[in-house]
């Protein structure tokens, strides 16, 4: 095409100038025509170039996203980044001594120590310092709270067998706390099934041993005290670190399915032994009347060895006054004695005086 232009000039119709633009054919801005620059067109000075981005900017933007799907791509770059780098490392490395070295134990409290996983050392309350973890590493036991078990968990019965082979619904409850927290970490691994397993095994031991009168009575406070001591017994020969603080029995009563005949034995036991109770009461006051004539009887022949015929003649009138006494009694004297007396009519107590006739005196 450029052969034939150079041959032939280019008509002069179709040399006719290009239609202006509205600002004034100066497209690019370059200030030669007298209309308005065009705002979007290069400056006659140029471009201002952009301020050079820094290795902590160019790290803010590729973390918000700018570095696509390579993992990498946010990792910081430049000249100062390795800067940045070992000030983040420090930082880092300064936190984790400060949250994995100091320790704040609180009262009651104890802090297990351990030296790549082996036990090294047990801290006593207040502030401590270890190694940073994972080279050891700290933790924290409550030894003052008393934690407390209650069988059965969640209610319902709980059935025991006794020794006379009878069955007994029992309640209660079981208190510990940690004596050796080293122990309680690492001798046993699930402490509270431990305390409950053992508990029901030694409830049943000891109530095995009791008949069903014992347990519903006297015998709750031995059954406690036993409880806690073979509890105590196992487990010590489990190097548990649990220390039993003691044994409540909250409830002792018969199955519900046979209260009712409990109810009327336990009435009919009560009755016998009021019965049995009267009974020793009598038995006893006729054992003390037996024992005090016994006495006086001794008293009495002592004094009849002494002076038998004084006695003799002191036991006579003391019996006839005793006899005499509760009888009706008649004196008469020798001289002018009548040869008859009516004694019936004597002891007859004189008749009232007859009473008026209130009524038929009125009717006169």
């Amino acid at each position: 095409m450029s052969l034939f232009t150079r041959w032939w000039p280019r008509p002069r119709i179709l040399s006719i100038e290009t239609p202006k633009g509205p600002w004034n054919g100066d497209d690019q801005g370059g200030g030669g025509g007298s209309g308005p620059r065009n705002p979007w067109s290069v400056p006659p000075g140029g471009r201002k170039q952009p301020p050079r981005a820094t290795a902590l900017d160019d790290f803010l933007r590729k973390a918000r996203g700018g570095g696509g799907g390579n993992p990498f791509s946010g990792l910081p770059t430049g000249p100062n980044a390795r800067s940045l780098w070992l000030l983040g490392v420090g930082i880092l490395l300064a936190l984790w001594v400060l949250f994995t070295s100091f320790h704040a134990i609180g009262q009651g409290q104890r802090g297990v120590v351990t030296f790549f996983g082996r036990y090294s050392r047990t801290l006593d309350p207040g502030y401590s310092l270890t190694l940073p973890a994972p080279i050891e590493q700290v933790a924290t036991v409550d030894v003052q709270n008393n934690r407390t078990e209650n069988f059965p968990d969640g209610g319902g019965e709980n059935l025991v067998l006794t020794g006379d082979k009878n069955i007994v619904d029992l309640s209660y409850s079981v208190r510990w706390t940690i004596a050796s927290p080293e122990d309680y970490l690492f001798q046993i691994e699930d402490p509270k099934a431990t305390v409950r397993a053992t508990a029901e095994a030694a409830m049943r031991e000891v109530v095995a041993n009791v008949t069903l009168d014992q347990a519903l009575t006297s015998g709750r406070s031995p059954i406690e005290i036993n409880v806690q001591r073979r509890m105590q017994e196992i487990l010590d020969g489990y190097r548990s670190g649990i220390r039993i603080q003691g044994v409540a029995l909250s409830k002792v009563a018969p199955p519900n399915r046979v209260i009712d005949a409990f109810k009327g034995v336990t009435a009919a036991a009560q009755d016998a032994q009021a019965a049995r109770n009267q009974a020793q009461s009598y038995a006893q006051q006729k054992l003390a009347r037996a024992q005090g004539e016994a006495t006086e009887f001794d008293r009495i022949y002592d004094q009849y060895r002494l002076a038998p015929d004084v006695t003799r003649r002191r036991l006579y009138y003391e019996t006839m006054e005793q006899v005499l006494a509760r009888s009706d009694k008649t004196v008469v004297e020798a001289p002018g004695v009548m040869p008859y007396l009516p004694l019936d009519r004597a002891r007859r107590a004189p008749e009232p005086p007859a009473q008026p006739d209130i009524q038929a005196g009125g009717a006169q």
